[in-house]
C-alpha cells in the first residue's frame, strides 16, 4: 500500500518559491472603498494641515526649533553610527532596486507585469507630488537656517517635505499592498509603518529634517498608497500591451550579417579550357593569366632594383659615339658589294 509523504514547513516553502504552472485566475487586487476614500480625504487634510502650520509660523515651527536645538546627536551619540546606515532605508536608489528585484520574481511567479507595473506607478507618483512640493515651498534645513523662529519658507531649499520618508513609506507600503493573502498584507503593513516612522525619526536625529518634514512625508506617502487603486484600471490595459510587445520581439526572426563573397583562385584540369576562353597552348599548357593591376598605380619592373626611378621619356637620350656593328676587314665604306674578278 503507497501512502504519500507528508509535506514538512521547507517543503512548502520551497513549493511557494517555484513558478506557478499559469497565471492565477484571481488576483487579489486592492479597490477604492469607501473605507479608503475616507483615509484618504483624512490624511489629505492632515497634509494641507501642516502645510499651513508652517506657512504661518504656528507652534508647530516653534517645536521644530526646540527640537533642533536639542540637538539628539549630541544627546545619544552612541547610537550615531547605527543610524547612519539605517537611514539608508530611506533613499530611492539601494530601495528601489531591492523592491524591485522582489517583485520582478513575484511578477515571473505568477505570469504578469501588475506588480512592476504599479511599483513603475508608485514610483512616478512619487517623484512628481514630493518634487513638486520640495520645489514649489523651497524650505531651508535645520543645518542651512538663517533666521531663529522663522520657517525657512522660500529660501531655495528642498527638504519640504521629508523625501526619505515618503520614500520609505511608498516603497516597504508596496509590498503590504500587493501582499498576495491579507495576513500577509497585515504582517507587511506593520512592518513598512515601523520602517518608515524609524526612517523618519532618523533623519530628525541626524538635523537634516525638521520634525513637520517628517510629519509631511508620511502624509505624503500615505496619499500615494491609497491612491494607488484608482491606477489599476490603467494599469490593466498597459500590461497587455507589453506583453504583446515582448511576443512581437521574440516572433521576429533573427537577422544574420551576410557575408562578403571570397575571391577563390580558380583550378582547371591540364586538358580544360580555361575560363577566359582562351584555348590551351600546345602540349596542353595553359597560357598565363596575369593578374589585374589597379589603375594609377604603375607596376615596377622586376629587373629593377627597388627605389625610385624615372620614366623612359624623362631620361637624357644617349646617342652612341662608334658604329653599331663591328668594323668587317673585308668590307669598304662607299664600295660595291659585287666581288672582283680578274680580267
Amino acid at each position: 500500500m503507497r501512502t504519500e509523504r507528508n509535506l514538512t514547513r521547507l517543503d512548502r516553502l520551497f513549493a511557494r518559491l517555484d513558478r506557478e504552472p499559469e497565471r492565477p485566475v484571481h488576483l487579489d487586487v486592492p479597490r477604492m472603498s469607501r473605507h479608503r476614500v475616507v483615509l484618504f480625504s483624512a490624511t489629505l487634510a492632515f497634509y494641507l494641515a501642516i502645510v499651513v502650520a508652517v506657512l504661518v509660523t504656528s507652534w508647530l515651527v516653534r517645536f521644530d526649533w526646540q527640537v533642533m536645538f536639542f540637538r539628539p546627536y549630541q544627546q545619544w551619540p552612541e547610537i550615531h553610527g547605527f543610524l547612519d546606515y539605517w537611514v539608508v532605508l530611506g533613499q530611492r536608489g539601494p530601495t528601489a532596486v531591492m523592491v524591485a528585484a522582489w517583485l520582478g520574481w513575484r511578477s515571473w511567479r505568477q505570469h504578469t507585469l501588475r506588480p512592476l507595473l504599479m511599483f513603475g506607478t508608485a514610483l512616478l507618483l512619487l517623484n512628481v507630488t514630493v518634487g513638486a512640493a520640495k520645489i514649489g515651498m523651497g524650505r531651508l534645513g535645520p543645518h542651512y537656517a538663517t533666521v531663529i523662529g522663522s520657517n525657512e519658507m522660500g529660501q531655495g531649499g528642498d527638504i519640504f517635505p521629508s523625501g526619505h520618508t515618503a520614500n520609505a513609506v511608498v516603497t516597504w507600503g508596496i509590498l503590504a499592498y500587493l501582499a498576495s493573502t491579507p495576513v500577509t498584507r497585515r504582517y507587511l503593513s506593520a512592518l513598512s509603518a515601523v520602517v518608515s516612522l524609524s526612517v523618519g525619526l532618523t533623519t530628525v536625529y541626524l538635523g537634516t529634517h525638521w520634525l513637520s518634514d517628517v510629519f509631511l512625508g508620511w502624509a505624503a506617502g500615505l496619499l500615494i498608497l491609497l491612491a494607488l487603486p484608482w491606477f489599476e484600471p490603467l494599469v490593466a490595459r498597459v500590461e497587455p500591451f507589453v506583453l504583446g510587445l515582448r511576443d512581437r520581439l521574440r516572433a521576429r526572426p533573427p537577422v544574420a550579417a551576410v557575408p562578403a563573397p571570397a575571391l577563390v583562385p580558380q583550378r582547371t584540369s591540364p586538358g580544360a579550357a580555361p575560363a577566359s576562353g582562351k584555348a590551351p597552348g600546345p602540349g596542353g599548357e595553359q597560357p598565363p593569366v596575369r593578374e589585374p593591376v589597379a589603375a594609377g598605380r604603375p607596376r615596377t619592373p622586376a629587373y629593377l632594383a627597388p627605389g625610385p626611378h624615372t620614366a623612359r621619356h624623362e631620361r637624357t637620350p644617349v646617342t652612341p659615339t662608334g658604329p653599331r656593328r663591328p668594323p668587317h676587314p673585308e668590307r669598304v665604306r662607299g664600295a660595291s658589294a659585287r666581288p672582283v674578278t680578274g680580267a
